[in-house]
């Protein structure tokens, strides 16, 4: 499974690729950032956003591409910069019919460093260790880019079961008879 993660900012839009399944060894594909000016028109940096999310699906054409879900912040600004990067990054996903997960921030953290109040510290600690890399990716955004990616790829398996489970019983539900003497007004 190869999963394109994306942790959104207007600044820097952290972008990064890891290949593998749940249980082995996981292969880092690529990492970076898709960077736009800070006293750019916003309109612009999204663009820009677009663009550089658009290049970094055609060049590694990934599978699934995982998302950090926007959560509430104090500064209403970088929430609203960073909802926008969010959404540009789903809308070039569901362009090309590829499947989009939101995971939030303690999410993450918990699947990769075992806390959901690990530090950025330690999530870069854990995404070099999990991708045997010589040092932790530079910037931050970066390696929360590789941690979006690995959650996917353990967290997918699971999330995948429970939607078809959810789905086969559903199904059951439509195709069961409702027995007579449970409707209203009927004995």
């Amino acid at each position: 499974m190869k999963v394109l993660g994306v942790d959104p900012g207007l600044t820097r839009c952290g972008v990064g690729v890891v290949d593998g399944v749940a249980g082995r060894p996981l292969t880092m594909v690529g990492v970076g950032v898709v960077r736009t000016p800070a006293d750019a028109d916003v309109a612009q940096r999204l663009v820009q956003i677009e663009r550089g999310i658009d290049e970094w699906l055609d060049e590694h054409r990934p599978e699934y591409v995982a998302v950090e879900r926007v959560f509430s912040q104090h500064n209403v600004r970088t929430v609203m910069g960073t909802a926008q990067a969010s959404a540009v990054a789903m809308l070039c996903a569901a362009r090309r019919g590829l499947p989009v997960a939101l995971h939030t921030p303690s999410e993450v953290k918990a699947a990769v460093t075992g806390s959901g109040r690990a530090d950025k510290a330690q999530v870069g600690a854990m995404v070099t260790r999990l991708l045997r890399l010589s040092a932790p990716p530079k910037p931050a955004d970066a390696a929360d880019a590789l941690a979006l990616a690995i959650c996917h790829i353990w967290r997918a398996p699971a999330v995948n079961r429970l939607q078809q489970a959810q789905a086969q019983a559903r199904a059951a539900a439509r195709r069961t008879p409702v027995p007579a003497h449970t409707l209203k007004g009927t004995r």
